[in-house]
Formats: structure tokens, C-alpha cells, sequence
């Protein structure tokens, strides 16, 4: 049956995750073609996929992360498309969940996978992880990268989804300062979202959401559950929360006075 599988292209893109994709790699040696698209790497990872002999290498400068996951998958040759990022690891039970799946015929155009979040090499049960779900397998011919996000990216698939039973792993925290600016990016990308569906500032919504943002997590989602990594991980995606709106007010502020120095 195996042998009869439709092929897979494993897609992936990267901006300096020495130390992350390694791992990410030898997980899907199994697909038939891996493409990664980095974003100017200076740590080095363009250099190691540059030599790596399964990997085809592609180096695109980043706009966003729907314009670039869009453009990584105009590369894919296989119609069979499995997008992971650079920090998130196929283990073996799920290998071969996938590669059963793409086997049989069916009608589904997607397949929604699980995440098993770490911190470092520690398992995060809580902090409202545990229900995390993304899009990691599908048909290229029938799924596109939605244009109405620029940051936490879906897809708008053209028929039915599926969900695999086996988890992800997703080496989610390296370090605190790397978890932290990494909220700070999602937060200030979202902000340009809000910023261009015209959603205004507000102080009240700033403090309430951020502040509901750990209480949900931290308390309602059980973050406390996990201990102090529970802690920090819920106070950093606040913070991602805060920045947002920050970055938003940044933003009403610098258009402002553009139009004011436009004004005849």
C-alpha cells in the first residue's frame, strides 16, 4: 500500500533555528521532497540546508507569515503538501499516521493536527495548549493561505477537513528572551492586522484583554498546573496581547501625523 501513496512535499521556512531544525528535518525524512524557504538566516541555517542532501533551499526576504508560507507553497511539486515550522518535530507514531492517510482514498483536503507544546525538553499539559490545533497536511490543489491574517496563518481549504489522532511536537520555548521576542513580533504583526481592518485603539481593551489573556490561560486554561513554566508562558503571550496594542497606538499616531504633514 505504501509503495501505491500519493507523494509528499515537507515545506518549511526559517529564520535562524540552528539548534531547532535539525530535528525538524530528520523527522520528515521520510516525505519525498523537502523545500525550505529562509528568510536571510545569520546564525548559520542557510549555510547547514544550503549542504544539507534532502533539502532544497530557497532564500525569499520576509514580508509576512501568509505572503511567505504562500510563496513556499507555490514550490511544492507533490500535491500532498505537510507545512511545518522549523521548531515543531513529526515523531514516529504520527509518520506513519501520515503516510497511512496519504495511502487510502478519501474525500478530505486537509487534515488538522494536534500539538504537544514543550517547554525546553519539558512538557507543557496546560497553559491553554492542550486543545491547540493547526493545519499541517493537505492538498495543495485544494487549500490557499487566507489573506485576511498576516500572523497566526489558516487556511481556506476547498472541501472536507480531517483531524490525525497523533500529536505534533512543538519545541515551542528556547529560551526566555527568544519566547519573548517572539511574542513581541506576533504582537506587533497582529497590530498591522487591526491597524488595516481599521480597528481603533483603546485603553480599556488593552487592559482588559491582556489581563483576560492570563487569567484565561493561567487560571481558566490551568497554566498554574504546569508551575513556574506555566507562569512565565502565560505571562509572555500577555504580553504579546499588550504589545499589540501598543504597537496599534504606534501606529494611529504615525498616520496621524503623516495626514498633518500632508495638509496643505
Amino acid at each position: 500500500m505504501m509503495s501505491n501513496r500519493e507523494k509528499i512535499t515537507a515545506l518549511i521556512i526559517t529564520f535562524n533555528e540552528i539548534g531547532y531544525i535539525e530535528k525538524c528535518l530528520e523527522s520528515v525524512s521520510f516525505v519525498d521532497e523537502i523545500i525550505v524557504v529562509d528568510s536571510f538566516s545569520t546564525d548559520g541555517t542557510y549555510e547547514y540546508l544550503l549542504n544539507h542532501p534532502k533539502v532544497t533551499v530557497i532564500q525569499n526576504p520576509f514580508e509576512n507569515f501568509t505572503a511567505q508560507k504562500s510563496f513556499a507553497l507555490k514550490q511544492a511539486t507533490n500535491d500532498w503538501v505537510l507545512f511545518l515550522d522549523a521548531d515543531e518535530v513529526v515523531p514516529a507514531s504520527l509518520k506513519n499516521e501520515i503516510l497511512d492517510t496519504v495511502s487510502k482514498e478519501s474525500e478530505i483536503a486537509a487534515y488538522w493536527f494536534y500539538r504537544q507544546f514543550m517547554f525546553q525538553n519539558e512538557k507543557l499539559r496546560f497553559s491553554g495548549w492542550q486543545t491547540d490545533k493547526n493545519y499541517r497536511l493537505f492538498r495543495k490543489s485544494k487549500a490557499k493561505f487566507s489573506d485576511r491574517r498576516i500572523v497566526h496563518e489558516t487556511l481556506d481549504v476547498e472541501g472536507a477537513s480531517g483531524i490525525l489522532t497523533e500529536k505534533l511536537i512543538h519545541y515551542c520555548y528556547k529560551n526566555y528572551e527568544d519566547y519573548k521576542s517572539k511574542m513581541l513580533n506576533y504582537g506587533r504583526l497582529k497590530a498591522i492586522e487591526c491597524f488595516y481592518r481599521e480597528r481603533k485603539f483603546n485603553y480599556a481593551a488593552m487592559y482588559l484583554k491582556t489581563g483576560w489573556k492570563f487569567f484565561n490561560h493561567y487560571i481558566l486554561r490551568l497554566g498554574f498546573l504546569d508551575g513556574k513554566k506555566g507562569f512565565v508562558i502565560c505571562y509572555l503571550n500577555a504580553l504579546g496581547v499588550l504589545e499589540r496594542f501598543r504597537e496599534l497606538k504606534r501606529l494611529e499616531q504615525k498616520n496621524e501625523l503623516a495626514y498633518y504633514l500632508v495638509m496643505p
